[in-house]
């Protein structure tokens, strides 16, 4: 009985087959090998530092809003004392915005340089508050006049103090922006000295 030879159509389909067949393994192969359950489809597996992260980022992210009122109470606590190790240590990463910048450095290295009358304020006034208080006629009119005279003494060298303050600050920065310097630097001489913050860093007498 004579042999029918095949149709040219399934001889081509049957190649077909055999040619996807491998590409077909690959794919079931590669799609067996595990796959990093941080790595979003379609993209390539993270390195392990990058994944670390990514698990980190996640665990503290907070769940809910009593978490994320807890997140903010912390972060705030940790701002303020950040805050407050800068005023001791001059450190101006975190000092105050009142407080940042080389104009404001240097009006407070100006007011630290030199004797105030403002920063004797507080120790005056309990004097004179003793004076006072005593029930002489002589020594209640002699702590009126002291009150007098200290509040005088105060304007004169809060007047003068500012002048000679906004000249240096001109003559030091020229073209840049001193507002309000002037005021930052008298309301600091009302300071005592070992009170001030941020902490002094220049001794009086020395130039700034």
């Amino acid at each position: 009985m004579p042999v029918q030879p095949l149709p040219l159509g399934f001889v081509f389909r049957s190649r077909a087959k055999e040619e996807k067949a491998p590409a077909t393994k690959a794919a079931v192969t590669d799609s067996k090998q595990p796959r990093d359950p941080q790595a979003p489809k379609g993209r390539p597996t993270p390195k392990r530092s990058e994944a670390r992260t990514q698990r980190r980022s996640v665990a503290h992210t907070p769940t809910n809003r009593k978490e994320a009122a807890k997140r903010q109470r912390e972060e705030r606590r940790q701002a303020l004392e950040r805050q407050r190790q800068a005023l001791a240590n001059g450190d101006e990463r975190y000092l105050p915005a009142r407080d940042k910048g080389p104009v404001r450095r240097f009006a407070r290295d100006w007011v630290d340089s030199r004797f105030n009358v403002a920063e004797f304020f507080l120790p005056l006034a309990v004097v004179i508050l003793v004076l006072s208080v005593v029930r002489v006629g002589a020594i209640q009119s002699l702590a009126l006049l002291l009150w007098l005279i200290v509040i005088v003494l105060i304007v004169l060298d809060a007047a003068v103090s500012g002048f000679r303050l906004k000249k240096r600050l001109a003559e030091r920065f020229p073209g840049e922006n001193t507002r309000g310097a002037v005021a930052y630097a008298l309301m600091r001489s009302l300071q005592m000295r070992r009170l001030r913050l941020p902490k002094p860093r220049v001794k009086r007498g020395e130039r700034p």
